[in-house]
C-alpha cells in the first residue's frame, strides 16, 4: 500500500542492521516490519513472547461481560482490559462475540467462556488466592446499586458488565456480591457500556495498580 503524503504510519519498518539473537523476536516481523498496535517495548516480539511477559505482571482483577446480543461494545471492553493488563476476560453467554472493537488485543489476554452467570459464579468461588473466592462486582445503575466513587474495590475481584441496551441481567445481578454505579450529572439514563467499563477499571487501577 502506498503511503499518502503527510500520512504517518503506525509502528516500524523492517529491522535495520544485524538481526537480534533473541527468541522473543518474530522473524517475519523483523523482515516485514511491525505495524501492530503494541507498546514500543514489544516491537518485533511474537504474540507468545508478549503474552508471556504480560503474564509476569498481570493485575489480579478479572473482567466479565455478558454476551446475549452481538454488542459492539464487547470488543471495546476487551481492548480496555488489555490496556489495564487484567488477569483475564470472561465471556458470559454466547461463545461467539463481536471482536471488531478489540482490534486483536484479545490475543494478548486469557479469554474464558462461561455459559451463564451461575457458571461464572461457580468459577469465581475458587479462583481467588489459595483457592479462595473472588468477589463478583457488577457495574450497572440499577435500583439498590452503590456509587463506585469511594467504594473500597477489592484488590482481587471480577468486574462484571452487562449489555449496552439492557445492562446486567437479573441472573447476573444475583451472582454479584455488590452492584456499583457510576454517578452521572446529565440527562441521559446511562453511559456507554464501553465507557463505563473503562471508568470502572481505572477506578480499580487508581486504588491498586503500581
Amino acid at each position: 500500500m502506498t503511503e499518502e503524503p503527510g500520512e504517518t504510519q503506525v509502528g516500524v519498518g523492517p529491522w535495520s542492521g544485524p538481526l537480534p539473537d533473541d527468541p522473543r523476536y518474530d522473524p517475519e516481523l523483523l523482515a516485514d516490519g511491525d505495524r501492530r498496535n503494541v507498546a514500543d517495548q514489544y516491537r518485533y516480539w511474537s504474540v507468545e513472547a508478549i503474552v508471556a511477559d504480560l503474564d509476569t505482571r498481570r493485575h489480579p482483577f478479572h473482567v466479565a461481560i455478558e454476551n446475549w446480543a452481538h454488542d459492539l461494545n464487547i470488543g471495546s471492553v476487551v481492548r480496555t482490559a488489555n490496556a489495564f493488563n487484567a488477569a483475564g476476560v470472561h465471556i458470559v453467554g454466547r461463545r461467539r462475540w463481536n471482536r471488531r472493537g478489540a482490534m486483536v488485543t484479545d490475543r494478548y489476554l486469557h479469554v474464558t467462556h462461561h455459559p451463564d452467570a451461575a457458571a461464572l459464579a461457580e468459577w469465581a468461588a475458587s479462583a481467588g488466592p489459595a483457592g479462595g473466592r473472588l468477589p463478583v462486582v457488577g457495574i450497572d445503575n440499577v435500583p439498590g446499586s452503590v456509587p463506585i466513587e469511594g467504594y473500597q474495590l477489592p484488590p482481587e475481584c471480577v468486574l462484571l458488565f452487562g449489555q449496552e441496551s439492557t445492562g446486567l441481567t437479573a441472573e447476573a445481578q444475583a451472582a454479584c456480591d455488590v452492584v456499583l454505579h457510576i454517578t452521572q450529572y446529565g440527562s441521559t439514563r446511562s453511559i456507554n457500556a464501553g465507557a463505563a467499563a473503562a471508568i470502572a477499571m481505572h477506578a480499580w487501577a487508581v486504588r491498586h495498580a503500581g
